[in-house]
């Protein structure tokens, strides 16, 4: 289940610790490049390429169930006892261990520790963040990858129309090996217009892409059915303090915002090698847990803030916003200094990502190797 998304340098050291690069390389594809430009005048207004941080640094396009389907393996593999088919509602921390409590009155535990994965809608989280609820989503679908199109091999390609309209496409893969490749294709919507989207009909939506996006024509003859696109909601929150009595929160439990800068399951797998990390020092579990939140800390903090502060320009009805995006922002993106700092940001690596712990984000290797 689920669409695209791209692992950057820091995600990939995560999954190199793990000793799970060689599966993860052989499922995705090497992205070298974020690229956009603005209709109807063709203007180039995104062009961050990783080569920027120097040779052989790149990130890796993936279908959501490929990673799932490696962690869940290897998580089989060392023994974890994995109970399916279990609605979490909530914990209970009595008598100085923790116990989830489930859907059907069941109960787990106790535990010394519960690790909250449960994403932005978690049961655990609720009411312990300050949420803002972002007006524009994504209708996304999986498409068969265009080998021989026009489209560019190795990129993550959008198209703009001010900020109200984005059409992006990203080569992920396979799911499993031997599959024809895939690409993630989305589209940007408001929330309170997917009922007339709806209503509209596939023919006329497809139209709208088209005159957006012409050469996406044919890529679009794979999508027959309403029913193959999926509708994402994006929420901006940071918990404060992503832990409490015997509970931890990771990935998006503890942060949730747009996926403009494509930092999400990195992110996650950030704070679960902090959280290892943490853990393995053998202290008493709430100083592991403060331990954690250190590491993380800063490095959350920098792309919570640079997520508020990019979406509007790719994702809001604002006139301005793509004025200055468009003939400000993007030209000074190019200078020398400029493109390595937006490489930096793409990739994750403008800030330690585990504070007073050596982490060292991947580099996998030159074009050529």
């Amino acid at each position: 289940m689920g669409s695209g998304l791209i692992l950057q340098p820091t995600g990939l050291a995560a999954l190199s610790e793990l000793g799970l690069i060689a599966q993860i390389s052989s499922l995705g594809v090497r992205i070298d490049r974020l690229f956009g430009r603005v209709v109807p005048s063709n203007r180039v207004v995104l062009d961050v390429r990783y080569r920027a941080l120097g040779p052989g640094w790149h990130a890796i396009g993936i279908h959501r169930s490929a990673l799932f389907s490696v962690l869940h393996d290897a998580a089989v593999a060392s023994g974890i006892e994995i109970i399916p088919s279990v609605t979490i509602t909530g914990i209970d921390r009595r008598g100085g261990r923790a116990a989830l409590t489930a859907t059907g009155g069941r109960q787990f535990g106790g535990f010394d520790l519960v690790v909250d994965a449960l994403g932005a809608h978690s049961p655990l989280a609720a009411g312990i963040a300050r949420r803002t609820v972002l007006p524009y989503g994504a209708l996304w679908a999986n498409v068969p990858w265009p080998e021989h199109g026009p489209l560019i091999a190795g990129a993550l390609e959008q198209r703009y129309r001010r900020a109200s309209r984005m059409a992006g496409i990203l080569p992920i893969g396979r799911r499993v090996s031997g599959e024809s490749p895939l690409a993630a294709f989305f589209w940007s919507l408001k929330r309170d217009q997917v009922t007339s989207w709806q209503s509209n009909g596939l023919p006329a939506w497809k139209a709208d892409v088209v005159q957006l996006w012409p050469e996406l024509a044919p890529t679009l003859n794979a999508i027959t059915d309403a029913e193959q696109l999926t509708f994402a909601r994006y929420e901006h929150f940071t918990l404060r303090t992503p832990y409490s009595d015997r509970l931890v929160h990771v990935g998006d439990s503890a942060r949730a915002t747009s996926p403009q800068l494509g930092q999400g399951a990195n992110m996650a797998l950030l704070d679960a090698t902090a959280l290892a990390r943490a853990l393995d020092a053998g202290a008493e579990v709430q100083q592991c847990l403060r331990a954690y939140a250190r590491m993380r800390y800063r490095h959350t903090r920098v792309f919570q803030w640079a997520s508020a502060i990019f979406t509007p320009f790719y994702q809001s009805d604002s006139r301005t916003l793509p004025v200055v995006r468009d003939w400000l922002a993007a030209p000074l993106s190019r200078l020398p200094i400029a493109d390595l700092l937006l490489a930096r940001l793409v990739s994750g690596t403008i800030t330690a990502p585990l504070a007073n712990s050596k982490f060292t984000p991947l580099r996998m290797g030159s074009a050529e190797d």
